[in-house]
């Protein structure tokens, strides 16, 4: 009877190598103790079993807010940048995705407003009081990174989102972007919401 040396030595040859690999990969990377740092956590986020940590400052910054200059009406809009920005479950696709046109640090006030009710009627939203442009995605196809493809639609509106505190840097952060309440006008040229179910009052 074959050994497991014997029946799978590339298999086990691969795994052995696996930590010699990334410790030269590590030093060949030629980063920041930092970022070696981040990368570092991504991977064990990456590969634990467990339910996913809660996104710090500048991991919610690089997966929200967009670049002004590209048009928020393209129809490929969502499926190019949730690759380029690498937005994912642990490879799985996302089922929806906000991106926003705005400044981070506007979106970080709006943790300071006072609670309403998200889009399940939890009352643990903050909604923006200015309106706030941005790109909602929604998956049509795929499961897993990198065939996921998503129907992007501009929206206009007051955006709810939940916050966090982040230990290390000692603030409350945006966490996750729960809805832009699209807004509608009447025949006078009054703003309604959509869906006045959502209204946050």
């Amino acid at each position: 009877m074959p050994t497991l040396i014997a029946a799978r030595p590339l298999a086990l040859l691969l795994l052995l190598l696996q930590p010699l690999q990334f410790k030269i990969l590590r030093v060949g990377l030629n980063k920041s103790e930092e970022e070696i740092e981040q990368f570092e956590d991504y991977l064990e986020e990456l590969h634990s079993s467990g339910p996913a940590k809660p996104l710090t400052k500048e991991a919610f910054q690089r997966r929200t807010i967009i670049d002004p200059e590209r048009p928020l009406i393209d129809p490929d809009y969502c499926t190019d940048e949730m690759k380029m920005k690498n937005v994912h479950d642990k490879f799985h696709c996302v089922r929806e995705h906000f991106f926003l046109q705005t400044a981070y640090e506007d979106l970080q006030k709006i943790c300071k407003n006072v609670f309403v009710p998200c889009k399940n009627g939890v009352k643990k939203c903050h909604r923006s009081r200015q309106l706030v442009e941005g790109v909602y995605c929604n998956l049509t196809r795929g499961a897993r990174m990198s065939d996921c493809e998503y129907e992007s639609s501009y929206r206009k509106g007051h955006v709810l989102i939940t916050c966090q505190w982040q230990e290390d840097i000692q603030e409350i952060i945006p966490a996750y972007i729960n809805d832009i309440m699209v807004l509608d006008t009447d025949v006078k040229g009054n703003s309604l919401f959509r869906n006045e179910a959502q209204w946050p009052f």
